[in-house]
């Protein structure tokens, strides 16, 4: 998958779906690709002169109200991945030590096989489909 394919995981299939788990790939490439298209509106705002007060522009805002679901939801997910609960998001409410925390947990090897939160998305670890072969 390129890139673009995994944030479009994120915000067309997934958009509000805090179920499963979501592996480093997918978290790291929508938080990549949101960036890009981040900086780009900003860009857009500061040309067209439709910035706020407060240096905000009007498009960057719109488009940060369009992703803020989805970017919750992949966060849980990751957090899935790696064994802990969706709760634990909250702790970007934390200034640094919550925001270190996450970070580390978010660049964390998925937990091998199937956890509470479903089986592996990398596929390691997953041996229940391994087991059957040959007793069918």
């Amino acid at each position: 998958m390129e890139m673009f394919d995994w944030y479009s995981k994120v915000v067309r299939d997934n958009y509000a779906n805090f179920k499963g788990r979501a592996r480093r790939k997918e978290f790291w490439y929508f938080a990549l690709v949101n960036f890009i298209i981040g900086l780009m509106l900003g860009f857009v705002d500061n040309m067209l002169g439709t910035t706020t007060s407060n240096g905000q522009g009007i498009l960057g805002g719109i488009y940060s109200l369009i992703v803020l679901v989805p970017s919750i939801a992949v966060g849980v997910r990751r957090l899935h991945d790696v064994g802990k609960s969706g709760w634990f998001w909250l702790l970007w409410f934390i200034p640094i030590i919550g925001w270190i925390l996450l970070l580390v947990w978010d660049c964390t090897d998925s937990v091998p096989g199937e956890n509470e939160w479903g089986k592996n998305p990398k596929g390691i670890g997953n041996l229940d489909d391994i087991n059957t072969i040959g007793r069918e």
